[in-house]
Order: structure tokens, then sequence, then C-alpha cells
């Protein structure tokens, strides 16, 4: 019998994540389960900048769909990352208040761009198989997932702050 590796961090930039941190990829399976489509037709949907409106209403997973719809969420993740990194590199604060707020004004900052901004071929087309209140929930899931990382990050680099040390 082989033993199970504990799980290991993954750097990501500064930051340590754990490949068992949830993402918002799978609150959208999640709340699609909830809701009642397919747990594949949000990602499925967000294909749509390529294969049209008629992408969400593909229900099985296929590389077609599900690959290129991933991807894009997982770009556009990035993509919103980078103005967080460097938002609070320029602060330097890492008091968690500070990155939850400044994490969720990320979130609710991509939401404007990506549902009023864009022209509809470039949005996220959540919209065809979720209610407004789960797309809105996804958009909390990417806030609490960009603020993860500089919070665990600062856990492991400070881990006795506030522990009384004795000498």
């Amino acid at each position: 019998m082989v033993a199970a590796k504990p799980e290991q961090p993954v750097h990501v930039g500064r930051h340590q994540r754990n490949d068992r941190e949830p993402d918002d990829n799978e609150a959208l399976a999640l709340l699609a389960g909830v809701e009642g489509p397919s747990i594949f037709q949000p990602t499925n949907a967000t294909s749509h900048w390529l294969h049209g409106e008629d992408a969400g209403h593909v229900r099985v997973a296929d590389a077609k769909h599900t690959l290129l719809g991933y991807c894009t969420h997982h770009l556009s993740a990035i993509f919103w990352a980078l103005p967080f990194e460097a938002w609070l590199a320029a602060d330097r604060s890492r008091e968690p208040t500070v990155i939850l707020r400044k994490a969720a004004l990320t979130a609710a900052i991509a939401y404007v761009v990506e549902y009023h901004l864009v022209p509809k071929r470039l949005t996220p087309g959540w919209e065809t198989v979720l209610s407004k209140r789960s797309i809105g929930l996804t958009y909390a899931a990417l806030a609490l997932g960009l603020a993860a990382g500089p919070m665990v990050s600062r856990k492991s680099q400070h881990p006795h702050q506030g522990a009384n040390e004795t000498s």
C-alpha cells in the first residue's frame, strides 16, 4: 500500500497556494449544480466568445467548450490578479481587512468591466445559465480567491505574529 503524500503548497508569484483551496471555477460548478443546469454549463458558456450564444446550452464536458471556457476563465482570473497584486505591493499593508477590502473592490471592478463595459461577446456568459445571485456569489468567490494568497503568505511569513514569546 502506498502512503498518501500530504498536500504540498504551490508557489504562485510571491504567494503560496494549497491545491485544495477552492477557486471560482469550482464555485461556478457548485452554483450551477444547485440551480439545476449541468455543472459544466457556466464554464461552457464562457466559450461563447468563440462558439456563439449556444455555448451555454452544452451540458457535457468537451474540449471545444469546457476546455476553452476553463482556460478563458482562468486567464481572466490571472488578468484581475495582476492589478490586485500591484495595488497590494504599492501599499505594503498586509492587514487582513485591507487585503479583503482590496480584493472585494477588485472583484467589483471585474464585474463592472466584464458585464457593463466590454462588448457582450467578451462577457463571461454566465447570465445565460446562472441567476444574478449566483453570478454575484461567483465574484465574491473571486474576491476570496484573490485575498487567500496574500493572507496565507502573510501568515507563513509571520507564524508567531500575535503570540506571546518569552526569552
